[in-house]
């Protein structure tokens, strides 16, 4: 069934008169001329319904803390060092009187192993997540705990802040073994800073102290955060990739069981998400804080089906990755996990009365999730050791389930060694579809609009499962808009493609950028969302084939100064020198007397030390000096450098301009594993040549660069490491148009990432079509941010009344622009 594809959004009937619409015109020379000319009689490639949707990661407090409605953190008494370093088990607890957590044969279950005691007449009171609980006047919240007290006891439970009582107190008698109580409030006023008490009268046991808001994402009790899942929903995804991420590939691949010694560092197992939440398993996050698995497998398919989406689950395929790098080699450990997969596919999709079909009925739900695809591992560093395991899993799954797209992956990054063994691997072996992630600069996807137009169209199909620009500003909104243009027009290619991240809680940030920001009181959609959201509801049916004109190529040589930097790492730089192609020596400096000639813009600390310039901070990341002038070009540079210790090796800058416009050889980056040349545009950076590689302790390089127009050839220790040649435009406007179906509309999608405005003279090739265009522009300036209380980034929908066989239409400077055209 074909999910309906018109969607306008909020403010679609305001529709204004073409006078008020047209963008205004600039000044002369602010305008850059265009054609834009469409074939409406070609097919381009079909899109199927689930082209774009999102990726669900635990990072940024996106799960305990955000979607996940629960108002009380660390509500089992689980905090651990092994999550946290500065965690205790009553992390986000205060006590008056005495408590203590347990974990001994009294607790609740096996599986929940600690539990709180409380003495007679004390209490305990949580403070929630951000600034604190958050209750609004009116609204309903349900409490509920479990609780031990053989002697019997009264529990008093206050939801308060500062100012006095937020809501009438509850009191809830107790006596016997382990019974869950309830009890419900009704907020008497609005509160950022809520906190949750809970007083015993007599000695008593808790656990799973729990307060959730009535209005949770439709109605559903236990469930999830409505505002932040209604942003989701109203991106209609059209898959949901879940639970990760590095949440898949990182920590150990045994289970949580008296056998593991229950071991807290494990990979997501979906086994340990299911059932009654206070049968769940608990684990350290690989992001640093804990893991409630209160939402887990069985609500992220629920969601899915709530919103409509394609569930799209990944199973470590044991091999981590995330900077972990290590092949697990247990046989019966492998054998485990397949089963554990396949047990998976049954959950989602098998009958109530099959053995984890009942599992999944029991729960609420009796009728199969539809699960169609499944990915085993996430972008592991290992290609040949991932593969191999790969290959395990995709034979039993396709054995037993041969309807089931398995989904393999090409690594961390766009390019490089670990990218083309996997694509070759995946290649060979006729693997249907391959997950492709990276995280570049503006210019990078400004640049590489065309990067599927060559793939070969008999071979993987693409899942483009991370993607990113590096920076939450409209500029990342319109490089990755012109990029998304290029995803639509190689759909027969590129079928499933998702932001990532998707979620973040302001006060606890690991990753940036991110779709969706929130704190405790508010959510707001970031620039990036907005875009997704603009061509997640108009992606038409099929590409309309069409080309365009291009800006003029006003590219010059790579010119810039030189510069040194380290990144977690102690390093000795010697015998600089920059020398001219005419040989004439641009500098010189063997440090034998001061560093005057550098100027420190990075962290760090820098000295001369031994005719030697030090960088002595092993922590410090970024630590770049320059010297020299901006306008440098054609020129050869030579520096002696030794790692003295650290993570990682060196930084060799060339071409800079600034501190956020640069090139620089990154000689044992990634934890000191591979080198890669960067090229850092407005302080995003991109990966344009990469090799596997490592900087030992202790030992002299010699560093070479010879930078001639626009290419650059690097050489260690007189051998030639690699070349390049930036010549690629950052092509700033791009174009795509399909049809809709359903509606027989042409979507002609403009992107304009400059500061001019693009006058476009327009021909669709004959088609005839409604003199009336219903338009969606996205504008704004190139630095704005969309924040809790501004939103300069939002769409403003009109109607143009000019369309017609050729037409010309001025596309705003820094826009995205749908044009819905009806076709008679």
């Amino acid at each position: 069934m074909s999910r309906t594809r018109r969607r306008y959004g909020t403010a679609a009937t305001a529709f204004l008169l073409a006078a008020c619409l047209v963008p205004t015109t600039a000044h002369a020379e602010d305008v850059t001329d265009y054609s834009l000319t469409v074939d409406p009689s070609a097919q381009g490639a079909k899109i199927d319904d689930t082209m774009y949707g999102v990726f669900f990661e635990d990072i940024n407090r996106a799960a305990d803390g955000g979607l996940y409605a629960e108002l009380v953190q660390n509500r089992s008494f689980e905090y651990s060092t092994a999550d946290n370093g500065s965690y205790t088990p009553l992390t986000s607890w205060s006590v008056d009187g005495t408590a203590q957590v347990v974990n001994d044969s009294g607790r609740l279950n096996e599986r929940n192993r600690n539990y709180l005691s409380l003495g007679a007449g004390s209490a305990v009171t949580n403070a929630g997540y951000n600034t604190g609980i958050r209750v609004e006047q009116g609204k309903r919240y349900d409490f509920s705990v479990w609780a031990r007290a053989e002697r019997g006891t009264t529990l008093s439970v206050t939801l308060k802040d500062a100012a006095g009582a937020l809501a009438t107190a509850r009191q809830v008698a107790d006596k016997g073994g382990w019974a869950q109580y309830r009890a419900t409030f009704t907020a008497t006023r609005t509160s950022n800073r809520g906190r949750l008490a809970v007083a015993v009268t007599d000695a008593a046991a808790l656990d799973m102290v729990s307060l959730f808001p009535r209005d949770t994402y439709k109605n559903q009790p236990g469930g999830l955060r409505k505002d932040l899942a209604e942003k989701i929903a109203a991106l209609h995804p059209g898959f949901v990739r879940f639970p990760g991420g590095c949440l898949v590939n990182t920590g150990s691949m045994a289970d949580y069981s008296e056998a593991s010694g229950w071991q807290r560092k494990r990979s997501y197992q979906w086994k340990d998400t299911v059932g009654p939440v206070e049968q769940r398993a608990t684990n350290a996050n690989f992001w640093g804080y804990n893991q409630s698995y209160g939402l887990g497998y069985y609500e992220y398919f629920r969601f899915s089906e709530d919103i409509g989406a394609m569930p799209l689950p990944v199973v470590p395929a044991l091999v981590t990755g995330c900077g972990q790098n290590k092949a697990v080699d247990d046989e019966a450990l492998l054998k485990r996990h397949i089963q554990d997969t396949l047990d998976l596919i049954e959950f989602a999709n098998g009958p109530a009365t099959s053995e984890w079909g009942r599992v999944r009925a029991r729960m609420g739900h009796p009728k199969p999730f539809h699960l169609t695809h499944i990915e085993v591992g996430n972008e592991e560093n290992l290609p040949n050791e991932f593969f191999a395991r790969f290959q395990r899993f995709r034979a039993a799954i396709e054995a037993a389930h041969p309807g089931i797209t398995v989904i393999s992956n090409s690594g961390p990054d766009d390019s490089g060694t670990t990218f083309d063994t996997a694509w070759k691997l995946n290649r060979e072996a006729n693997v249907a579809m391959v997950d492709e992630h990276y995280y570049n600069s503006p210019d990078w996807f400004l640049q590489n609009n065309d990067r599927y137009d060559s793939y070969d169209r008999g071979g993987p199909k693409v899942f483009l499962g991370e993607y990113a620009s590096q920076g939450n500003a409209w500029r990342n909104g319109l490089s990755e808009a012109a990029f998304m243009t290029g995803l639509e027009r190689n759909a027969d290619v590129v079928k499933l493609a998702s932001y990532a991240p998707l979620l973040a809680n302001e006060d606890y940030v690991q990753w940036r950028p991110d779709l969706i920001w929130f704190n405790n009181r508010a959510s707001w959609n970031s620039a990036n969302y907005e875009v997704q959201k603009l061509f997640m509801n108009n992606v038409g049916d099929r590409v309309v084939p069409s080309k365009a004109t291009t800006t003029p190529d006003v590219s010059g040589p790579i010119a810039g100064a030189v510069g040194l930097s380290t990144w977690a790492t102690s390093a000795a730089y010697d015998d600089v020198r920059v020398t001219a192609a005419d040989g004439s020596t641009l500098l010189s400096d063997d440090f034998s007397g001061d560093a005057s000639k550098w100027t420190h813009t990075g962290a760090g600390s820098w000295s001369v030390q031994d005719g030697q310039y030090v960088q002595t901070d092993a922590a410090a990341e970024n630590t770049m000096v320059s010297a020299g002038d901006p306008s440098w070009h054609d020129y050869d540079l030579h520096v002696k450098a030794t790692k003295k210790s650290g993570k990682e090796g060196f930084l060799v800058a060339f071409g800079v301009k600034d501190t956020g416009n640069y090139y620089w050889w990154n000689l044992g980056g990634w934890n000191n594993t591979q080198s890669a040349v960067e090229q850092a545009v407005d302080g995003g950076k991109g990966t344009l040549l990469t090799k596997a590689g490592s900087i030992e302790t202790g030992r002299s390089y010699d560093i070479d660069v010879k930078v001639r127009g626009r290419q650059v050839t690097l050489y260690l220790d007189g051998q030639e490491w690699g070349s390049f040649t930036d010549d690629k435009p950052a092509e700033p406007f791009r174009q795509v148009v399909t049809r809709d179906a359903a509606t027989g509309d042409l979507i002609v999608k403009v992107v304009n990432a400059q500061a001019s405005a693009a006058r476009t003279a327009v021909d669709l090739g004959g088609a005839k079509v409604a003199s009336r265009a219903r338009v969606t522009t996205l504008a704004a300036d190139r630095d704005a941010v969309n924040t809790e209380t501004d939103a300069p980034v939002t769409p403003v929908t009109s109607t143009f009344t000019g369309v017609a066989d050729r037409f010309t239409y001025t596309f705003p400077a820094n826009s995205v622009t749908f044009l819905r055209i009806r076709q008679r």
